[in-house]
């Protein structure tokens, strides 16, 4: 196994032009583990950790530019107003050590459905900016994940950044876990309300083949508060509304058994986020004014 230590982001792009198989490693907290497994043996490491700007973020006035190296702790410590449902997201990440070195860029390129930042991006609406010796691009984080551990990225790109539109309204996550660190989720769920648009996005992780959103729950609660006037009333969402948005979130997923959890049980359990978090979101968007004519200033 060669190791390639590029000392800039062009040097970077080269080596990967020119080692389209070299897998990318910063803060190495999914790559090291599949290597001491034995679960993958690369030609060519690609270091990244020289790399500055992967690990600077830019607060724009609509979106967050994060680098793909920004360690959660970071996030969880400066960019929590900003992107509330990925602080809370990077707070479930493994240990402190861990959450020290790893960021949303190794989540993304490792593509597990259990990769705890997924749920919150699909939620938030993120794109994934990827480039190479030919030139960048965006990818929306809908069409970023292609298969089981597979994602939208040419042999020869990199991730450089992830771009998240900045909250506009309340982001919850939750994860279900065989215990409360260091572990892998049984289940994760993200739902973040939009109240500029008057829509809500959902991500489901650890539950199918790929993370993915609940499209028809979405479709659902958007016309429910819609026709009932919930977004301007700012009154109780409705039990049934709520049990039949908890129902078609856990119809959307499509897990498997195995040594974490039934199919049933995470079908169940997601159900009982979704459930949870919408009135959670809810009642944070009522305190905060919504509905109401308030600012939020003005609900302070």
């Amino acid at each position: 196994m060669d190791f390639l230590r590029p000392a800039s982001w062009e040097e970077a792009l080269a080596a990967k032009a020119e080692h389209p198989t070299a897998v990318p490693i910063a803060g190495g907290t999914d790559v090291m583990v599949e290597i001491n497994f034995d679960h993958r043996r690369p030609e060519y490491l690609l270091d990244l950790n020289r790399i500055g700007e992967l690990r600077d973020w830019v607060v724009g006035e609509e979106n967050v530019q994060l680098g793909a190296s920004v360690p959660y702790t970071h996030i969880m410590e400066h960019l929590r107003t900003e992107l509330p449902g990925l602080a809370l997201a990077s707070h479930t990440v493994a240990s402190p050590q861990i959450r020290n070195r790893g960021g949303v860029g190794g989540n993304l390129g490792t593509a597990s459905p259990a990769g705890d930042a997924h749920p919150a991006l699909l939620a938030a609406g993120a794109e994934v900016e990827v480039e190479s010796v030919r030139g960048s691009r965006r990818i929306p984080i809908d069409a970023f994940y292609t298969g089981v551990k597979r994602n939208a990225l040419e042999p020869d790109e990199l991730i450089k950044s992830v771009h998240i539109r900045k909250a506009d309204g309340p982001q919850q996550y939750s994860k279900v876990g065989t215990r409360n660190a260091m572990v892998i989720a049984v289940c994760a769920f993200g739902l973040a309300l939009h109240p500029e648009t008057r829509t809500v996005r959902t991500g489901i992780g650890s539950a199918a083949p790929t993370p993915v959103r609940a499209r028809d729950a979405e479709s659902f609660l958007n016309s429910a508060l819609d026709e009932g006037g919930f977004w301007d009333s700012g009154k109780i969402i409705t039990p049934s509304v709520a049990k039949r948005f908890a129902d078609l979130v856990a119809g959307a997923c499509n897990p498997i058994d195995d040594v974490r959890g039934t199919a049933k049980y995470r079908r169940h359990a997601v159900g009982i986020l979704a459930r949870r978090q919408l009135g959670w979101t809810w009642e944070q968007y009522r305190a905060d004014g919504g509905g109401t004519g308030r600012t939020l200033e003005g609900a302070a």
